[in-house]
């Protein structure tokens, strides 16, 4: 990856919508060229994909929280499948330190919240930190 490469990846992180011809008078190139560039990014790995940023208290969604779960390692084949189907988890990730799980998830009710966690716990015990406010939102990742 060079600077141009770099470049085009910080203005698909700020916005996947920027038409091709606006990233090509940026980083001085034909669109052909940065077509191309981001194809190759693309079959490389370092382009995913592409998603909209959503506003979850514009659909209801006013609960978020994160939900440390301690998961026994017999137990990991049966638990990742059902997290993977949970529409409310956003994310999970295997970690390091007294619980083996953090989930993010978003929930309309504390009701609602409550009720997944109960069904959580018959894979471990929990620690649940609900969210009052979010300082940084997920960003783009640093470019060099």
């Amino acid at each position: 990856m060079d600077k141009i490469d770099q470049t085009i990846l910080k203005i698909l992180q700020e916005n996947a919508k920027t038409p091709l011809k606006e990233i090509a008078n940026q980083v001085y190139l034909s669109t052909p060229a940065v077509s191309a560039r981001i194809e190759k990014m693309e079959k490389e790995g370092i382009i995913t994909g592409y998603q909209a940023q959503i506003n979850p208290e514009a659909l209801g969604y006013y609960i978020k929280a994160f939900i440390n779960l301690e998961v026994a390692p017999e137990d990991k084949k049966e638990f990742y499948p059902y997290v993977k189907a949970c529409p409310n988890v956003i994310e999970c990730n295997c970690v390091t330190g007294d619980y083996s799980m953090i989930l993010e998830v978003l929930f309309r009710s504390t009701v609602e919240l409550d009720q997944f966690i109960g069904e959580l716990q018959r894979f471990g015990r929990t620690k649940t930190l609900i969210v009052f406010s979010t300082s940084v939102e997920h960003r783009g990742i640093h470019v060099l």
